[in-house]
Parts: C-alpha cells; structure tokens; sequence
C-alpha cells in the first residue's frame, strides 16, 4: 500500500543542491490498469498500481535491464524523465522533489509518502510546498505522460 500526499513547488529549498538524487526514465505499458517500468539510476522496477488518490495499492517487480528494454517497445506512452531528490523534512519525513526534464522541463512536484491515512491527513506542509494536487489526476506521472502538463499548473 503506497499513501502520499503531493503538492507542486512553490519554490526549491536551501541545500537541495546537497541533497542525494536518483535520475528516472519511465513509460507506461499500460494506462488502465496503470503498469509502468521505470530505470531509476541502475535499478529497473516494473510496477503496477491500483486505483486511488492518497491511497492506493503498488506492487513493484525488479526486471533486468533486457527486460526493461523488450518492455519499453511496448509502452503506450512518452517517456517521463525526471531527477528526484530525497530532502529530509523537520518532522522525520523525506520530501522527494521531482524536477521533470524533456517535454515537462522545469515542471517541479514534491511528494511525501505516510504510514496511514490519518498521518497523511495530519500532515503540515512546510513552506516551499505550494498547492496540494494530492486528489487531482491531471498531476499523476501516467497522466503528465499521456498528456504533457495540466492546463493549471499553479
């Protein structure tokens, strides 16, 4: 069960630049139900999701890189290309902040997964995060891969 909250950001914090980051590349095989492959740095994760907004159930396989490869010629979407940086928070928590790169350049969006739904409720965004997106669709990768950026993207 993966529970996050999402909001896009309002501005990148002081020491990003020192915080560790992983490079991602991913696609989707399928949009409904959502199963996507990603290579994150030199990891290669096949991952199918279920329905829902903060919470919704995630099953993730580890692939090989040849796997990997004969699944991106079956990927029904463009490719989502982002740096993600892991930001520790005052609470205990790991901002992971998303810098997307190609069609979606300079696009910025901050998630923060939980223990329960009533943790993630509970949660008070620091400063830097802007406008909760958590509930919206528009915001989910498989959907910025379908479609580019939301119309209101503030």
């Amino acid at each position: 069960m993966e529970i996050e909250r999402k909001f896009i950001v309002k501005y990148l914090p002081e020491g990003i630049d020192d915080a560790p980051y992983t490079d991602i590349r991913q696609s989707y095989i399928s949009v409904e139900p959502v199963i996507r492959i990603r290579k994150a740095d030199d990891e290669y994760i096949l991952t199918i999701k279920g329905r829902g907004d903060i919470s919704r159930e995630e099953k993730e396989i580890f692939i090989s890189r040849q796997e990997y490869e004969n699944l991106r010629k079956k990927t029904e979407t463009r490719e989502v290309v982002k740096r993600r940086y892991f930001y520790p928070l005052e609470d205990g928590h790991t901002a992971e902040i998303d810098i997307y790169e190609g069609e979606l350049d300079g696009f910025k969006i901050v998630e923060v997964e939980f223990e329960s739904i009533e943790e993630a409720e509970a949660f008070t965004p620091p400063d830097f995060f802007g406008k909760d997106v958590s509930r919206i669709d528009d915001y989910k990768n498989v959907k910025l891969a379908l479609y580019g950026l939301p119309k209101d993207k503030t």
